[in-house]
């Protein structure tokens, strides 16, 4: 089942981001601590995005928050993974918008992967100093044929 999440749920929002953050990015595992997920996602995400989930069950297996032409998080739990949940929350944000852009890390493979083959295109790299990671990015660009 797919829905809009309620401010209520920002805390089950912020520990799938945390979840699948840090098992697609383990060097980087331990930069914010669990109360500083959930105050980004009261604070910062669920105020400028609409944030919706995929679950399974009654489980929360699944995030996405967008705003107008942007995907800001996308994030599913590790364990389910591969089941097309990715897709169908990318889905909602590419049925209300003409085009989406995102930013990815270069390093995380998976995730290049993953948007290439739902029509993102690759349109830069930066050296990662804008940041807060300081991680090497990678921007992507989709609108609607």
């Amino acid at each position: 089942m797919l829905r809009q999440l309620a401010l209520l749920e920002m805390g089950a929002a912020a520990q799938i981001h945390r979840i699948a953050f840090d098992q697609a990015m383990p060097w980087l595992v331990g930069l914010h601590t669990p109360d500083q997920d959930r105050w980004f996602y009261r604070e910062r995400v669920f105020q400028t995005c609409r944030v919706w989930g995929r679950f399974d069950g009654d489980q929360l297996s699944g995030i996405i928050a967008f705003r107008d032409g942007w995907v800001e998080q996308l994030y599913v739990r590790p364990a389910a993974q591969g089941r097309g949940f990715g897709t169908e929350l990318l889905n909602v944000a590419k049925g209300t918008c003409d085009r989406l852009d995102l930013w990815t890390f270069q390093r995380n493979a998976s995730a290049r992967r993953f948007y290439e083959m739902r029509g993102f295109t690759l349109i830069e790299q930066t050296d990662g100093a804008r940041n807060e990671e300081k991680e090497p990015d990678a921007r992507y660009h989709w609108i609607r044929q």
